[in-house]
């Protein structure tokens, strides 16, 4: 075997042009649109700051004594929301992919169970949020059902979440399993696996791939929406807010809580982009390969 090492290619001129070229038009195009978003900035504030009613609006909005005295209870209230959104989220991953597979079955003998899953999916699809909240925060409890005993309105709002992301998760998997090229699975079955063993092994996760950037966007849509559980009496970020806003006479608690919802989603959104972006250049890849 040759030890020799590999040689160093020797670019040529054209092409060390063409990188010193590329190298150029990129610090360009950064330059103007650094300086196209300062100068953006500066309009849009100076608009803002001149326009006659800024300064009841800073008052109103802006109350640095009002801001300072809400955010540790509108933090506090962010906890709970955190709580929510994480039991939210394992909720609906387990029962998305549930309702996926179940849709995804052949057999003829469970067009009965397909049918049950593609009404439940229509129907949570169409029903606004806020409205599943208040059949289930207050329909639930009044039933009166004993054994269920006094059930916390961030439990029950919990169960609406899960309710309702479950039926955009569902299609989200199903997307990604029938995307998956049929013979994946044929040759699963052709090495003597079984059903459920070629969907696990083979099939899952090849779609789980395929379907991780939507999956990302609607996680993020679901840490925004885990503030509308305050319709049903939990004291969340919001309605920490709401509290301050009554307290204060002004609205900057609703801006403190809306901060603090953009704060958690700007890492979520930033990792769904990179999946994007990943994503997007592997299948580019793939196709001049």
């Amino acid at each position: 075997m040759s030890n020799d090492k590999a040689l160093p290619v020797e670019l040529s001129d054209i092409e060390r042009n063409r990188r010193a070229f590329r190298k150029s038009k990129q610090r360009k195009s950064t330059l103007v649109a650094l300086v196209s978003t300062v100068v953006f900035a500066v309009v849009a504030w100076l608009t803002l700051v001149n326009s006659p009613g800024w300064d009841r609006v800073q008052q109103s909005f802006f109350d640095p004594n009002a801001f300072s005295a809400s955010l540790p209870l509108v933090l506090d209230g962010l906890l709970l929301n955190l709580r929510v959104l994480f039991f939210s989220a394992i909720g609906v991953l387990v029962f998305g992919l549930l309702l996926a597979l179940l849709r995804t079955l052949r057999s003829p003998i469970f067009t009965p169970i397909r049918l049950l899953v593609r009404g439940y999916v229509d129907l949570f699809r169409g029903l606004p949020l806020i409205i599943v909240l208040y059949l289930v925060g207050f329909g639930v409890p009044g039933l009166r059902l004993d054994f269920l005993g006094r059930i916390p309105a961030e439990v029950l709002g919990t169960i609406a979440l899960v309710l309702t992301y479950s039926a955009y998760v569902a299609e989200v998997f199903r997307a990604g399993i029938e995307a998956v090229h049929p013979s994946q699975r044929l040759a699963a079955r052709s090495l003597g696996l079984t059903y459920a063993q070629s969907m696990r092994l083979v099939v899952l996760p090849q779609a789980l791939r395929k379907v991780a950037p939507p999956l990302m966007n609607d996680f993020v849509s679901l840490q925004k929406d885990v503030g509308l559980i305050s319709v049903l009496g939990a004291v969340d970020a919001v309605r920490a807010a709401q509290i301050q806003v009554a307290h204060f006479a002004n609205f900057t608690p609703y801006v403190v809580a809306g901060l603090l919802f953009v704060l958690l989603a700007i890492p979520t959104v930033r990792l769904a982009d990179y999946f994007t972006t990943r994503l997007a250049k592997r299948e580019q890849a793939g196709g001049v390969l």
